[in-house]
């Protein structure tokens, strides 16, 4: 099945538990919605010995991981993102950067540039090595073929985090999604597509056995 027909089945059922967001409302081309129980997700991802373990994060600017991202900063992680596509680089996100209670407000989109502070590649790859990328979808197949909105952003994002050195193929990734967005037919990859180790829903972890 191709990606465009998969969206409009994925669609259907994500607007059973989608939340609107603030400017696009259910466009879901224009952005990765959250769902109904992504707080539910978020307390099984951090429960898992990869986030436990990790460091430095990095974390892709969709509105399902908002809560992951105010999560990691209270655990004390460095959390890498960036803000809207790729336009304005890599921004990091520390304990230090946000007062305690105000977790909640700097993860989101119009605050976090006033919280957080751009880095270069260079930057990144001096001084950060990524433990753990997190990456919300709109469809992602049990054989780990994950697909977003159509802009290719998560993909450029790790291509170039991997280039420097700061990812690598054993650097573990994972969809986070809602359970309505696994889907059950073959999804077939394309060189740009990044695959996933793990699938995070609030109902279950999946993990990919040799993603392809």
């Amino acid at each position: 099945m191709d990606k465009q027909e998969a969206r409009r089945i994925v669609r259907e059922r994500l607007l059973k538990v989608a939340r609107p967001d603030s400017r696009f409302h259910f466009n879901f081309g224009e952005y990765i919605t959250d769902f109904e129980g992504s707080d539910v997700a978020t307390r099984n991802l951090i429960g898992m010995d990869i986030y436990q373990q990790a460091k430095t994060i990095f974390i892709t600017p969709d509105n399902s991981v908002e809560q992951l991202k105010a999560q990691a900063i209270r655990d004390g992680k460095t959390v890498l993102t960036t803000t809207y596509g790729i336009y304005r680089g890599f921004l990091r996100l520390t304990r230090e950067d946000v007062p305690p209670g105000m977790e909640d407000y700097a993860v989101l989109l119009d605050l976090i540039e006033r919280f957080g502070h751009y880095v270069t590649l260079a930057e990144i790859r001096d001084q950060y090595q990524i433990d753990l990328m997190v990456t919300g979808g709109m469809a992602v197949s049990k054989e780990g073929v994950r697909f977003g909105k159509g802009h290719g952003f998560f993909d450029l994002e790790w291509a170039m985090l991997y280039s420097i050195g700061a990812a690598s193929a054993a650097t573990p990734m994972i969809a986070f999604v809602h359970d309505c967005q696994i889907v059950d037919f073959y999804l077939e990859p394309t060189i740009y597509d990044t695959l996933v180790d793990y699938i995070v829903t609030p109902g279950s972890i999946i993990k990919v056995d040799n993603p392809q």
